[in-house]
């Protein structure tokens, strides 16, 4: 799934990615509206995860939506 569709769908999607990374806030899913760009930086933050490691498990979550 890309990140067009992520965005498309984010209010359905929110509530999956909040159960994965519950250690994110509201504020961030709020914010985030589908930017992979962005949640990958706030899961960069928030678990100390290489920008790499970040971009992966979003791209990740995109796949397991298909």
């Amino acid at each position: 799934m890309n990140n067009d569709i992520i965005s498309g769908k984010w209010s359905q999607l929110k509530g999956k990615a909040k159960a994965k990374w519950g250690d994110l806030s509201d504020d961030v899913f709020d914010v985030a509206e589908g930017n992979a760009e962005y949640l990958s930086g706030k899961l960069q933050e928030r678990y100390g995860w290489s920008r790499e490691r970040a971009d992966e498990e979003v791209k990740h979550f995109g796949k397991t939506l298909d």
